[in-house]
C-alpha cells in the first residue's frame, strides 16, 4: 500500500480558497438568476401595460371620431375652444342664385 502524503498548510489553504471561490461563484449565479427572473417579470409587466395603453389610445381615437361626428351633425362644422367651451361655427358661403335664361 502506498504511503500517505499529507498536504502542507499552504496547499490546504489554496484548496480551501479554491473551494470558497466556487461557492461564491455559485451563489452569485443563483443571485443573478433571481435578478434576471425579476427583471423578466418586470419586462413582461411593462409590455402588458404598453399593450393596454396602445389599446386605450386607439379607443380614445374612436371615441373622439364619434364625438366629432355627433357634434358636427348637431352644430355643423366649426371650431371649439376647449378652455372656454365656446363653439364658433364655420361661416357658410351663400351661393348666389343663378338666373335661368329663357330659351329662344
Amino acid at each position: 500500500m502506498a504511503d500517505e502524503i499529507k498536504f502542507s498548510e499552504e496547499e490546504l489553504k489554496s484548496l480551501q480558497e479554491l473551494s470558497q471561490g466556487y461557492q461564491r461563484v455559485q451563489a452569485s449565479f443563483g443571485q443573478l438568476s433571481v435578478q434576471r427572473l425579476i427583471l423578466q417579470q418586470q419586462m413582461d409587466s411593462a409590455e402588458e401595460a404598453h399593450t393596454q395603453l396602445e389599446a386605450d389610445y386607439v379607443n380614445n381615437q374612436d371615441r373622439e371620431r364619434e364625438l366629432v361626428k355627433e357634434l358636427n351633425e348637431k352644430y355643423g362644422p366649426g371650431s371649439l375652444d376647449p378652455e372656454t367651451g365656446v363653439f364658433t361655427p364655420t361661416p357658410v358661403e351663400e351661393q348666389p342664385a343663378t338666373e335661368e335664361s329663357p330659351e329662344a
